[in-house]
């Protein structure tokens, strides 16, 4: 048997119209709550979904500190302001106005053919850890993934040109379909900075699958690893915003649940430039940079496996 509460809040004004929604539905799984934002305006529309809560704990956090009109006041006042709140999933607010990042699917044959071949090995190969990432994670060495990923469990989730939304896509169709790993690692966020995104907008992107991750996978922990360092020299312009992207998203690490790592300074040199040696193209890497970036990742990984709290905690 099953029971829904459901309670609305509108808000009207002469330009502006939301609506809140809140939504809690138990039954004999994990309680979950929704709670969704829709508004309306003269540029158009938008849609702010925060997703279920999968976790008892964060559920009567929740209710435990708001009354039921307090809560919905706080989220619709919230939703009008265009800022998402995650309800307690993370330790970091949104970083801009622009509205939850909407989830946007590969259009592409080679995107989709590498998406149907994740879906497939997530339902049919063993693995306990999910390394969700771009080209700079499907391109990681053959040979190193099996000498030090494989035997951790670690199944490659990349797909080369992925943006931070096309990963939101993935999570919803198909990527979590198999049993749920006990962990995953997230690295993402650099083809966004190249289409000119900011690094807040692209901190945003981040931080989205974060917060699904939690809400799909409550037991599971995210390692999320900072952006790796790009352009040959420490003041281009890219590299400095995937400093600045690093800077915001290191405040959503709990250091339980949520764990940050960078690992990419061990591919620099002495002045802070990447060399042609470990990035010919000073954005993807040789076989010499994955080996570097293995020796810092697979002590983070083996210590996140094992349980250890402070494994990774935000520098």
């Amino acid at each position: 048997m099953t029971a829904e509460v459901r309670l609305e809040g509108k808000i009207n004004k002469s330009r502006h119209r939301e609506a809140a929604n809140r939504s809690f539905r138990p039954s004999t799984g994990p309680i979950r709550l929704t709670l969704v934002a829709s508004a309306a305006h003269e540029r158009g529309s938008s849609r702010l979904q925060f997703g279920n809560l999968g976790s008892v704990a964060l559920l009567m956090s929740l209710v435990g500190r708001h009354s039921c009109a307090t809560l919905l006041a706080l989220f619709v006042a919230t939703a009008s302001g265009g800022l998402a709140l995650a309800a307690d999933i993370l330790s970091c607010a949104q970083f801009t106005q622009e509205g939850a990042p909407q989830p946007i699917a590969r259009g592409d044959p080679r995107g989709l053919e590498r998406l149907e071949r994740i879906n497939q090995a997530v339902k049919n190969t063993p693995y306990s850890v999910l390394f969700l990432g771009d080209s700079l994670t499907e391109g990681w060495d053959p040979g190193l993934c099996e000498r030090s990923l494989a035997p951790r469990g670690v199944l490659n989730a990349g797909i080369s040109g992925d943006f931070t939304d096309h990963i939101l896509w993935r999570l919803e169709h198909g990527n979590l379909a198999g049993p749920p790993p006990k962990a995953v690692i997230l690295l993402i966020g650099t083809n966004d900075l190249a289409a000119h995104r900011s690094p807040e907008l692209t901190a945003d992107g981040i931080r989205a699958n974060v917060v699904l991750l939690r809400e799909r996978l409550p037991e599971a922990r995210i390692l999320l690893l900072g952006l790796l360092p790009r352009e040959q020299s420490p003041d281009a312009p890219l590299r400095r915003a995937a400093a600045q992207v690093n800077s915001l998203v290191r405040d959503c690490a709990d250091g339980e649940h949520i764990l940050y790592a960078e690992i990419g300074d061990v591919l620099l040199d002495s002045d802070g430039r990447l060399n042609v040696a470990v990035s010919p193209d000073w954005l993807h890497f040789s076989e010499r940079g994955y080996a570097l970036l293995a020796s810092r990742l697979e002590p983070v990984l083996d210590r996140l496996l094992a349980g250890a709290p402070s494994c990774c905690q935000p520098r």
